[in-house]
């Protein structure tokens, strides 16, 4: 025992308890506290939630107005986590009007193309090509978990959480859940292959001052991505919505998410952020570029391959997880390394996270979903 710790023992006797499990009240406390504004913002959602979801037009449109800051601030930490991360010094709502513009661009295509469809043909697939005509509470809270979840820190699958509670059919759960473990292997495995094949060279190029290109690099890249997120998961958002919106309907749903990734960007990636700013050298724009990069190639992949929506953060967390293998056992001093303990700990707490958001996730979809429950109890 450190010798501070012992005099306190000494002047204070009950503070080795007080630290331990009577300490936790104090400590709660002091979360409350602080948060107490989160708190009390939250209890209100929840009781708009309770008040409007027997009236379905409303409904709607409320879910869909918590759903749009809720999604894009849980899964900003995979696509405009490290963008966000390597130009901290750069003004808050010029990132915003860039990623805004991309944003804006291609839902306006995909409306357009699609005759009204915000989500590239995403929700025309088995069990969730029907708009819902009702809603019961969960659902429109559904997002305000989300919320709870991303204020604690745990990226979560956006797509379980939300699409999983307007399946219609069981069998669109199961594509959605099998197509997003493959993700999380193919990102895994890939990322390890090019990290592993790099590891060396970045670790001895990626030193110094960057040259400008790499920073015109990051932007392309950082917008290639953010499209690619969006033709995956505005699903996630416009489930809540008709599958055809009006110019009426579709300039609310552009309005919404443009100024929520300013209160997002003005946040600085909420608390959320700490997730990618653990890993290793992402704010050095070499290395959010290549993240980049490597994780929108993944997402196009996905897109030509199905239509079938899948959960971006299973594929994400995978690719950090082979990165941050590869690039610790490529780095060229021994003492630049961390332990294999604490490489094992970030990617299974993250691992962990992800799990937990899709037990919770599947859990609601249970208690919403007759179809579910019956599958699932009735043998059906």
């Amino acid at each position: 025992m450190a010798s501070s710790e012992q005099g306190e023992l000494l002047v204070n006797p009950r503070a080795e308890t007080e630290s331990g499990f009577t300490g936790f009240p104090r400590r709660f406390t002091e979360l409350v506290i602080e948060e107490r504004w989160f708190i009390g913002i939250l209890a209100v959602c929840f009781a708009v939630a309770g008040a409007v979801y027997p009236y379905p037009q409303v409904a709607m449109w409320v879910g869909f107005l918590f759903a749009g800051y809720a999604v894009i601030a849980n899964d900003s930490i995979q696509t405009i986590g490290t963008f966000i991360a390597s130009n901290k010094h750069r003004p808050w709502w010029v990132l915003w009007l860039f990623i805004g513009g991309v944003m804006l661009v291609t839902v306006a295509y995909s409306w357009f193309a699609y005759d009204g469809d915000v989500t590239y043909g995403r929700l025309a697939s088995k069990g969730f090509s029907t708009a819902p005509t009702s809603f019961v509470f969960l659902q429109v809270a559904g997002p305000l978990f989300l919320l709870i979840l991303t204020r604690l820190r745990m990226p979560v699958s956006t797509t379980f959480l939300l699409l999983s509670c307007f399946a219609t059919e069981p069998a669109g759960v199961g594509s959605v859940l099998q197509k997003s473990l493959i993700g999380y292997v193919l990102a895994f495995v890939l990322a390890i292959a090019v990290w592993f094949a790099a590891g060396r060279l970045i670790d001895r190029k990626f030193t110094g001052r960057p040259h400008p290109a790499w920073h015109v690099g990051l932007w392309v890249s950082t917008s290639l991505l953010w499209c690619m997120w969006l033709v995956q998961d505005a699903a996630n958002v416009a489930v809540f919505l008709p599958r055809q919106l009006s110019l009426a309907e579709f300039a609310v749903f552009a309005a919404v998410l443009f100024f929520g990734l300013a209160l997002l960007f003005k946040l600085g990636g909420d608390k959320i952020q700490q997730v990618v700013e653990e890993k290793a050298a992402v704010s050095d724009v070499r290395h959010a570029t290549t993240v980049s990069a490597v994780y929108g190639v993944i997402l196009f992949v996905f897109k030509v391959w199905s239509e079938v929506p899948m959960s971006t953060t299973w594929v994400f967390i995978g690719l950090l997880a082979g990165r941050e293998i590869a690039l610790n056992a490529t780095k060229a001093h021994k003492i630049e390394r961390r332990s294999r303990r604490e490489v094992t700990k970030l990617i299974l707490r993250d691992l962990i996270y992800v799990t937990t958001g899709l037990v919770v996730s599947l859990g609601l979809a249970v208690l919403v979903s007759p179809e579910l429950q019956t599958y699932i109890f009735g043998g059906g």
